[in-house]
């Protein structure tokens, strides 16, 4: 088997560790309400689906969850909160490194402008190896598991279907990526992760049996 071109990456459940709790926490201190009423703004009332298919911009998610909360909110508060609720997964984040010898990587994620246009301060240890290559369902105004979403992605980076390998932690976003006729693995845990990525000529070294 070939080593394919691309390596596709999810971001939040894959390359990052994602805790709820601590986005919530911090901008109830940063804007003074409570976080259950941060919940209720951004979350319960839609904002953030939303601004993850594309409604707004940075500045206008800040603007519309300050309306919605009846607070000041800035877009330094969201992408504060954003990184405290965040840290890489510093096991997968190797084997991309490994990965990106053989092929080029990218991220596909489910997300805002926001967090796409500020990932490198969110979560800092993704980068340089992600430079120019973080793609995000507002970009698309789709998201996975739609197949469309992976062809619009493809085509931004000028990268066929059956030249990507795509890695994603939701069952249905794989079978998404299969309908579009890329190829993909289901993530559970960083042992099958590293096996399927040595199966395909993307690691040099033989992982211990799982």
């Amino acid at each position: 088997m070939s080593a394919p071109a691309l390596v596709l990456f999810d971001l939040d459940g894959v390359l990052a560790h994602y805790d709820h709790a601590p986005r919530l926490r911090v901008l109830a201190q940063r804007t003074g309400a409570s976080e259950r009423a941060v919940s209720a703004a951004l979350f319960e009332s839609g904002l953030e689906l939303e601004a993850d298919l594309g409604l707004y911009d940075a500045q206008g998610q800040a603007e519309e969850l300050a309306k919605r909360l009846g607070a000041p909110v800035a877009v330094a508060d969201l992408v504060a909160a954003r990184a405290a609720a965040m840290s890489a997964n510093a096991g997968v984040l190797a084997m991309a490194k490994q990965a990106a010898r053989k092929a080029r990587v990218a991220i596909l994620t489910n997300n805002n402008l926001l967090l796409r246009d500020n990932l490198a301060a969110i979560c800092p240890p993704l980068f340089p190896l992600f430079q120019q290559r973080v793609f995000c369902s507002a970009q698309f105004k789709l998201g996975k598991p739609d197949p469309k979403v992976f062809l619009l992605c493809l085509e931004a980076l000028g990268t066929s279907p059956a030249d990507c390998f795509f890695i994603d932690d939701k069952p249905e976003n794989p079978e998404g990526a299969r309908a579009a006729g890329l190829s993909a693995h289901h993530y559970l845990n960083d042992t099958l992760l590293r096996a399927e990525l040595f199966r395909r000529g993307l690691l040099e070294d033989r992982p211990d049996a799982p």
